[in-house]
Order: structure tokens, then sequence, then C-alpha cells
């Protein structure tokens, strides 16, 4: 039986370093033929949404979501060191005549398991020594994957922090133009008036850089996926949505705004939504709810005609809008039910401050204003 252990732990090693490999060095495919971290992302997720599902409060049931991400990263790095050492317990079970025991202990694969551990992360207590050259190459190997290991903890989670913090920059910019959580009117109300175009146009173009850089990012890195934002009412999801939203409507029509550069950032916002939902294998729901009703419609219309944007008024206008909405919402409505995010509505129901405008000193500071005037710019500053 020593020959199937030995079998079974060179093709264990193999498939980690493969799956390994693919996640860090050579991670730009959507779909692969074999990946183990895809299947340990879908089994821990379903498993801490069941949890999460059982959390009453939605603030605490955020908390715990959003600590999966951070987390998974070091199970995982965990999970190929724990199956490397396994792989080569097995390898060295099957060749247990080369190794030699500091005492008349006879082998067993819980010693190999030890033995392996401490080779892996160069501890080598000396209790169990090799004592030919094919044991002495295998302590090597063992050795080189520890300190190799050790170089992708200390190299790979800099970089996904680092895709992180890129990702929220654009996340934070759109707190004042579009609201808390973002919408398409807000936006559209405090910018689509804007008598330069070109504003409208670099903003545009900054979003779809920012949608390039996520679609890119999130392939790459899919742990970024569970990743949540600083505030629990914005999200990369909503961001993308909010833009997707927009977008639609620039290209339905609205008076005095050109729609090229509006193309360009919808066309690539939608990319995005349809292969990361592919990465996370989301599924179609053929019964998720409206986004936008009709009474929903008019009083976005009626909305933003108040705040100085005319939008297209065709016998075609429904249609064309609701061909587009086609292109995406199934997309990211399946994206919010795979990860538990919510998607932003279009016209939000009530005022609200954003999150720049809220603060929990604000009462007090009112209160000192108003017994000190003159004194409020000191506070607030």
């Amino acid at each position: 039986m020593h020959w199937l252990a030995t079998i079974a732990g060179v093709i264990l090693i193999f498939v980690i370093l493969l799956d390994a490999f693919e996640t860090v060095v050579l991670p730009r495919r959507i779909q692969r033929t074999f990946r183990i971290t895809a299947f340990f992302y879908r089994a821990t997720w379903t498993r801490w949404m069941w949890v999460a599902r059982r959390i009453k409060s939605t603030s605490r049931s955020e908390g715990f979501l959003a600590y999966f991400g951070p987390l998974s990263l070091i199970l995982l790095l965990g999970f190929w060191a724990l199956g490397l050492i396994f792989g080569f317990a097995c390898l060295q079970y099957g060749l247990s005549r080369h190794l030699q025991f500091a005492s008349s202990d006879t082998i067993t694969f819980e010693k190999m398991l030890y033995h392996c551990g401490e080779t892996f992360f160069t501890l080598g207590y000396g209790d169990i020594v090799p004592r030919n050259p094919l044991a002495h190459f295998l302590a090597m190997m063992q050795a080189g994957m520890g300190f190799a290991f050790l170089g992708v903890v200390v190299g790979y989670l800099p970089v996904i922090y680092g895709s992180f913090a890129a990702r929220e920059l654009e996340i934070s910019l759109l707190d004042a133009r579009a609201g808390s959580p973002p919408t398409a009117a807000e936006f559209l109300g405090r910018l689509g008036c804007c008598p330069e175009q070109t504003v409208l146009d670099d903003i545009f173009r900054d979003w779809e850089r920012w949608c390039a850089d996520l679609l890119s990012s999130h392939i790459s890195y899919p742990s970024l996926l569970f990743f949540r934002s600083q505030h629990g009412n914005q999200s990369w999801l909503s961001a993308l949505t909010t833009m997707l939203d927009v977008t639609s409507l620039i290209i339905t029509g609205v008076d005095g705004i050109h729609t090229e550069q509006a193309k360009l950032t919808f066309a690539m916002a939608r990319h995005a939504a349809v292969d990361l939902a592919q990465l996370v294998n989301a599924q179609y729901d053929p019964h998720a709810p409206e986004r936008l009703t009709l009474q929903q419609r008019e009083r976005l219309r009626t909305e933003l005609a108040r705040r100085g944007v005319t939008l297209y008024d065709g016998a075609d206008a429904c249609q064309r809008l609701a061909e587009l909405r086609a292109l995406y919402e199934p997309y990211v409505y399946a994206l919010s039910t795979r990860l538990r995010f919510s998607l932003p509505p279009w016209i939000r129901e009530e005022y609200r401050k954003d999150n720049w405008q809220a603060s929990p000193w604000d009462r007090i500071i009112q209160a000192r204003s108003l017994e000190r005037p003159g004194r409020a710019l000191d506070d607030h500053f």
C-alpha cells in the first residue's frame, strides 16, 4: 500500500501547485479547466451566508459578511500549506525507508505529517533526518516550497489590498456625486445640468477605466469580490449598477448631453458585470423583481425635470430603455443574490444625508454654534 500513498502524494502536490500557480501567477482567465480555489470559495461562502442570514440585525450581518474576504485569504493560504504538507507526508510515507529516526520508534503516518510540517516551515529539530540522496532531495524541495510559500504571503497580500484601495477610491468619489447609496436620479440631478459637456465626459471616462480595472483585478484575484466597502450603503456592485443606470438613461436620450462617451462607459461596465457574474457562477433568475416600474419612471422624469434635466419622451423611449436594461440587470441582480449585496434604486425613496455630510458630532456642533454665533466655522474645521 505504500506505493499508493506515494502516487497520491505526487498527485496532491501537483494539483496544489497548479492551483496556486493559476491563482497567483497566471490569474487572467475567467474559466479554467480545474480550480481548487473556486470550489474552496463556493463551499466556504455558502456556509458563511447561511450564518449571516440568521443574524437579525442588518448592520451586524453586514459586519459579519465583511470578515469573509480578508479571512478567506488567510484560510486559502493555510489550505494550500496543509495540502502540500499532507502531499509530502504521503510521498515520504511511501518512501519511509529513506528516513532515519533519532529513536527506535516505528514509522507512522502521523510522524510523517510532523516531519513534513517541520521541514516545510524549516524548523529542523533533527529527530527525523534523511539518510540518502533521494530523501535529501525531498527535504530540500519541502524547505524550498516553505520559503516560496512565505514569499507568496509577503507578495500576494499587498497586491490584493492595493487593488482594493484603488477600487474604493472612485466609490468614495461617487458619494458626493450620486448620494449614499448612489442612484441614477441623484447623479443626473447633480451633474446632468452642467453646462460643460467635457466635465461629464471626464467623469464617464474615469468610470470606464474603473470598470476595466475592476474587471481585470477581480478576475485575477476573485477574493476581491467578497471585500465590502468602508460604508454599509456603498459597494462596488452598487457603483457599477449606478453607472449602468446613468449611461443607459443618457443613451436613451437626455437633452443637451451627447452620448458618445456614455456608450463607451456603458459597454465597459456591462462587460464587467457579465464576466464577473460568470466568474462567481451566478445564476439567472427569471423572477427577479422589477427595478424600475412605470410609476417610478414617471417619478424619475418629474424629479429630473424639476432639477433641470429633461429625459427623452418619444414613443420608443420606454422600449429603448428596457432593451438597454435587459443587457445588464439580470447579471447585476444575479451578482447581488450570489454575493449578498443590495442593488441601488433608480431614485431614492426618502431624503438621506450623504456619507460626507453625516457625523456623530453633528448635533453637538450645531448646539455649540447656536450658543456661540460666528464660531460655527471654527467648530466645523
